[in-house]
């Protein structure tokens, strides 16, 4: 049985989604990038709020600060991540290229500033590649997950190291920032983990068939990119991520609360 929650919560989330793809198509192409942003910025707060999900900021991203420009690295545990990072600073991703293919979801992130990336297509890589640093040199924000795939948030698997050499070629800075689920009662939650066999819509189930959900992004410090080659940085940012990922509290431990308080997503 479905609770009368998660449907309620479903049916908001399909109705925000065919209201942010009509918003694409007809408006998006006309504003202005910072119109553009804002707006990003905006829908992705609701749809957090929408299915139930709460956000909670640590680090570099305590008393309002945003997001530096340049390249940003996460761990990936679901495709909730991107609009969870949207929702603090509007940012352009790097995507696998079978993302085009999602229902709804594949087509807003291809007409909202998503870089795919082909496999197993050495010319589409060096294409890509080569996109990321015109981004990265025009002063854009652009993040990627170097895992190349999901986890259920437990862990941090080895990092692909290629395309950070974009940030060293672009001159620019890359941010370490760690995602993490927990549930209403604070235990790690793999509710969002987009995993294994599981379809967009049992993950988007599974979200919003939770009492509440918190989103928590801990911003590091940026590391530069001079003197380093793109192994070497990608060791250091995998450290670092790992690190504050098992920083010693335990999965069942609740969180306390941070010396903010937790962003209220917007209303939808």
């Amino acid at each position: 049985m479905w609770h009368p929650r998660t449907l309620f919560r479903l049916l908001r989330t399909a109705l925000h989604l065919l209201q942010g793809s009509a918003t694409v198509a007809l408006i998006y192409p006309w504003l202005g990038e910072q119109h553009r942003l804002a707006l990003k910025k905006r829908w992705s707060r609701q749809l957090l709020a929408m299915l139930g999900v709460r956000l909670r900021y640590q680090g570099a991203l305590q008393n309002d600060a945003t997001l530096p420009c340049g390249l940003i690295v996460a761990n990936h545990i679901s495709f909730l991540d991107i609009f969870v990072v949207n929702a603090i600073a509007p940012t352009a991703f790097v995507s696998k290229d079978d993302v085009r293919s999602w229902p709804l979801i594949g087509w807003l992130c291809t007409h909202t500033d998503t870089l795919f990336l082909e496999r197993g297509n050495r010319s589409a890589a060096q294409r890509a590649r080569e996109n990321l640093v015109n981004h990265l040199r025009r002063g854009k924000r652009v993040a990627l997950f170097p895992e190349g795939t999901t986890t259920r948030g437990d862990t941090v698997l080895p990092f692909h190291s290629a395309l950070l050499q974009s940030a060293i070629d672009a001159g620019t800075t890359v941010t370490p920032i760690v995602l993490r689920y927990r549930a209403d009662d604070g235990s790690h939650s793999t509710a969002p983990a987009y995993v294994d066999d599981v379809s967009v819509l049992e993950c988007l189930r599974a979200i919003a068939d939770e009492k509440r959900l918190y989103a928590e992004v801990v911003a590091l410090e940026p590391l530069a990119t001079v003197t380093v080659d793109r192994r070497e940085l990608s060791a250091r940012a995998h450290r670092l991520i790992a690190h504050t990922l098992h920083d010693g509290r335990g999965a069942s431990e609740a969180v306390p609360a941070l010396s903010q308080p937790t962003a209220q997503p917007v209303a939808g």
